[in-house]
């Protein structure tokens, strides 16, 4: 299973303002690396939450269909803008969306044959179905307080700490404490 970005985020869940002023900054100097920081700190937590903070567009790719529903990768999904099987030519073909039905809002959100049809089979081995879909919360505006709270504070102790501080693994306790009741776990 690959899982691919397609199209990123318009914007970031905090402006370059909001982390300035969170930072309590008057210059301009740094803000190519403070915007920087503040998207690597939104692409840490949304793979530690596995969840997609603003609207983004992404493909999952499969050898093989699953035997019940596929879950997918991210929360929460917009919607599942194609799933297609790779024909015996090559090209992919795409299935027709009354054939599945998407359960977005669940967790983890699932795609699913629907009762009485089965997936058809790729004509190759090897990464021969695509699922593309929307994930995100919307715009900056719809992503949690919690979420954005969490990217402004990672973002500001990498600005402050320029240098690598604990055992690189941990998140600072805030931020943890932030992100906790969103993050998806894997069964």
């Amino acid at each position: 299973m690959t899982l691919t970005l397609i199209e990123g985020p318009a914007a970031e869940p905090v402006s370059l303002a909001e982390a300035r002023a969170h930072l309590k900054l008057d210059a301009t100097e740094e803000d190519a690396l403070l915007g920087a920081l503040v998207t690597a700190a939104r692409t840490l937590l949304e793979a530690e939450t596995r969840r997609a903070f603003l609207t983004q567009r992404w493909q999952l790719t499969l050898d093989e269909w699953p035997a019940g529903a596929l879950a997918l990768p991210l929360a929460p999904v917009a919607s599942v803008i194609a799933v297609k099987v790779a024909a015996m030519s090559g090209a992919m073909i795409a299935i027709d969306p009354g054939f599945y039905e998407v359960d977005a809002k669940g967790e983890p959100p699932r795609l699913a044959a629907k009762r009485g049809q089965a997936w058809p089979m790729p004509a190759t081995r090897l990464a021969g179905i695509s699922v593309d879909f929307e994930a995100g919360y919307g715009t900056a505006a719809d992503v949690p307080m919690p979420l954005r709270q969490a990217v402004l504070l990672l973002a500001a102790h990498w600005f402050e700490n320029r240098e690598p501080v604990g055992d690189g693994v941990e998140l600072p306790l805030t931020v943890s404490a932030l992100i906790a009741r969103y993050r998806r776990h894997r069964l």
